[in-house]
């Protein structure tokens, strides 16, 4: 009899979800050998592989692509079983497991965290940052309940409900020193001169997609961790960047930094709750959804 662990069904869907061993195992929390491991001995089990190994990845075979469909409806369940022995009335008797983007966090969570557990008197908040991959890669697994994120891409993996928050525009940040008059024009600037976070940031994405940078923005010789970093660099005449708005109470206070509106349409993100349809919190979420909508103005 074939024996398998919820815990190997859900490093298989991550795989199939990323694409790669690697930022599957990242997703994961665990090593890559041992996640390969993993993968192995489903394969072994099941007498065929779930994945083709290519030169830039991985992709299901038919048999893969059957599988990890299957194993997807068994995690929700256990899922849905899970937090139907914790939930009463809807609600977690544990504390919510949140995530949020780093272009995120660190701007509206002080602002929002406050009214949540003002709104919500009773629940608590284990709080969390990471890329958007991640946070959806802990969804699919159940590490995460729910994850705020700023992309309007569509959704892969198992079915996620997303509730729209706010608009958040994107505004220029240069140095005062430079002179420049508002609004700025996308087309205008120097593309060599548009400083960038590194990758796996959706904002970097955007900002290329917005800026229409040509050719291989991962050869640039300057990538930052941080928004902090790229406004220093700005504030000392060394490039440009877009800023998110929600960033500017904290960012832009320094005297040698100016910022622009851009000339319409300009650009910008939106900004999204997500959790798994499966769940049995969907009330709670929405209401999570509610509170940050009125919170912000």
């Amino acid at each position: 009899m074939v024996h398998l662990s919820l815990k190997q069904m859900r490093y298989a869907v991550a795989v199939a979800e990323t694409g790669q061993f690697g930022r599957a195992a990242k997703a994961c929390n665990i090593s890559q050998p041992a996640l390969s491991q993993q993968v192995q001995a489903i394969e072994e089990l099941c007498g065929t592989p779930l994945f083709d190994r290519l030169k830039s990845g991985v992709r299901p075979t038919p048999f893969g692509m059957e599988f990890v469909s299957r194993a997807r409806q068994v995690l929700e369940s256990a899922d849905a079983l899970a937090a139907f022995t914790l939930g009463h009335a809807g609600e977690p008797d544990r504390p919510i497991r949140f995530g949020l983007i780093p272009t995120v966090a660190p701007y509206l969570l002080p602002e929002i965290f406050p009214a949540l557990t003002a709104g919500l008197p009773g629940l608590g908040f284990t709080v969390s940052e990471n890329r958007t991959d991640a946070l959806i890669a802990g969804l699919v697994d159940g590490s995460l309940d729910v994850a705020l994120i700023g992309t309007d891409a569509p959704l892969h993996g198992p079915r996620l409900v997303s509730r729209p928050l706010f608009e958040d525009a994107f505004v220029l940040a240069t140095s005062r020193s430079e002179g420049t008059t508002t609004p700025v024009s996308l087309s205008s600037l120097a593309p060599e001169r548009i400083l960038l976070l590194d990758e796996g940031h959706c904002f970097r994405d955007q900002t290329i997609a917005a800026c229409r940078l040509d050719g291989d923005p991962g050869a640039r010789t300057f990538a930052a961790t941080s928004l902090s970093t790229i406004v220093e660099f700005v504030a000392n005449g060394q490039g440009v960047t877009l800023l998110p708005r929600i960033a500017l109470r904290k960012e832009a206070t320094d005297p040698r930094i100016a910022i622009h509106d851009l000339v319409s349409p300009g650009a910008g993100r939106l900004l999204s709750l997500v959790w798994r349809e499966a769940t049995p919190f969907g009330a709670t979420f929405d209401k999570m959804a509610e509170i940050i909508r009125a919170t912000h103005p």
